[in-house]
């Protein structure tokens, strides 16, 4: 008998899904653009400021994990709550909750990943760096370049850890987001 996902350790979650990198694929705008419009149905009833595609799949010609990433903004005024759950009533399980931030998955089965795979990231209207290093690394590909670089230098480093493959990321990405920041301030 398997088990289901929510049995397993986080060591046997990330043997059964590890970091692999994967060439840029037209495929990820068209995957974006559908979970957007399934999202926006399925939320109809809560007010979503913005939906946004975000990480690696979101920057032009770089190696990426097969995994759409998307960024859900509602207002400061709401609950995260009542959306996280309208969230999860249209198919998607939730891997964490923070203060002010919820992140759920859709594609993780107890044999893998399926075909689509998305992260799915609710927070409220401003937490939103990633638009800055998404639209800077687009506008700078040689900056894109170096961070498909390094990503493909710890990939295999980290096959089976993701925290810390996410974690040997973070200087580069802290440092570009806050030059993004100074170029589009007030874009978001």
């Amino acid at each position: 008998m398997e088990k289901e996902l929510s049995e397993m350790s986080l060591e046997e979650l990330w043997e059964l899904f590890p970091i692999f990198l994967v060439a840029h694929s037209d495929k990820w705008k068209l995957y974006y653009n559908e979970i957007e419009l399934l999202l926006k149905s399925g939320l109809s009833q809560c007010p979503i400021e913005r939906i946004s595609h975000i990480g690696s799949t979101s920057i032009a010609g770089i190696w990426a994990k097969d995994i759409v990433d998307v960024l859900i903004e509602v207002s400061r005024d709401l609950d995260l709550e009542n959306t996280a759950k309208a969230i999860e009533m249209n198919g998607f399980i939730r891997m964490s909750t923070e203060a002010n931030r919820i992140s759920f998955n859709r594609g993780y089965t107890k044999n893998g990943f399926a075909e689509k795979v998305f992260h799915v990231h609710l927070r409220y209207i401003g937490d939103n760096d990633e638009l800055y290093f998404r639209d800077y690394l687009n506008e700078y590909p040689q900056i894109a370049k170096e961070y498909e670089t390094m990503k493909l230098q710890l990939w295999k480093q980290f096959e089976h850890n993701r925290n810390a493959y996410t974690n040997a990321k973070t200087e580069f990405i802290k440092k570009w987001t806050s030059e993004a920041k100074k170029v589009y301030t007030g874009r978001y």
